[in-house]
């Protein structure tokens, strides 16, 4: 791609330029993913910073009481089956679901011949759950007190952990496999099956009373920033030739 003698000869804007081209931010996908990344992570932190003021607090209360019977606090809305139903829909976020699910795409990816991503996929998602860790330690918000939860609960409240390790771990293995492989159904199926678990996760801890909203929405905005971030680190990986390579990159036309 030929680059203007202009922005060759300015001195800083041919450093931003050459940057521009070794980040391949003249492609589509790393380009989208580091949007993702800036956008969704400056999101945490605004909603941070509204928790912490307690901007949320009103929303946070309506909500959680829409979700319960009004004449008892300990039942939420709707037959039994659907809160039984929001119980297994929970567990999909948990630890043990999460690391398992990783390293069976792991183990599948290694079957394959695809060795380099699939260490990868265990490296992005355990560091994701170390980042979970920090966070909830540094902000140790209360679990909500409004209405009884409808499961145990053992650590601190902000982000939830549930939403963001399904972001991370669900989207992170969509956006991989989509990747890896050709096919174009396959391609729509693993990111729709990864963003619809992701949702349902964090639907789920509202219902059950043991997250308020925003910490479901946080959790959401970093993971799903974490996943942005190793899509972006994927991607100039595969551009290296440092793991698997599936599709050719697609540029995006400079003038």
């Amino acid at each position: 791609m030929r680059v203007s003698k202009t922005l060759t000869h300015n001195p800083i804007t041919g450093r931003a330029t050459a940057v521009w081209f070794w980040l391949r931010l003249n492609e589509v996908g790393p380009l989208v993913a580091l949007l993702c990344l800036s956008t969704l992570g400056y999101g945490f932190f605004a909603l941070a910073h509204e928790v912490g003021e307690g901007s949320t607090e009103a929303l946070d209360r309506r909500i959680l009481l829409a979700l319960r019977n009004p004449a008892d606090l300990s039942d939420p809305i709707g037959p039994r089956w659907l809160e039984e139903t929001m119980r297994d829909i929970t567990g999909l976020g948990s630890v043990f679901t999460v690391v398992f699910v990783t390293l069976a795409v792991a183990a599948y990816l290694a079957l394959t011949e695809r060795r380099r991503i699939a260490t990868y996929v265990v490296g992005a998602v355990g560091s994701g759950e170390l980042v979970s860790t920090v966070l909830k330690l540094f902000y140790h918000r209360p679990r909500p007190d409004l209405v009884p939860h409808g499961m145990e609960v053992f650590t601190a409240s902000f982000p939830s952990g549930h939403a963001m390790m399904s972001a991370i771990a669900y989207l992170t293995l969509a956006i991989l496999l989509a990747r890896v492989d050709r096919n174009r159904r396959v391609k729509a199926f693993v990111l729709v099956l990864g963003v619809g678990v992701t949702l349902l996760v964090g639907i789920s801890r509202v219902y059950l009373g043991v997250h308020w909203p925003s910490d479901v929405m946080a959790g959401w905005c970093v993971g799903a920033a974490w996943a942005s971030l190793c899509w972006f680190v994927a991607l100039q990986l595969q551009q290296r030739g440092e793991v698997e390579v599936s599709d050719p990159p697609t540029a995006l036309p400079l003038s």
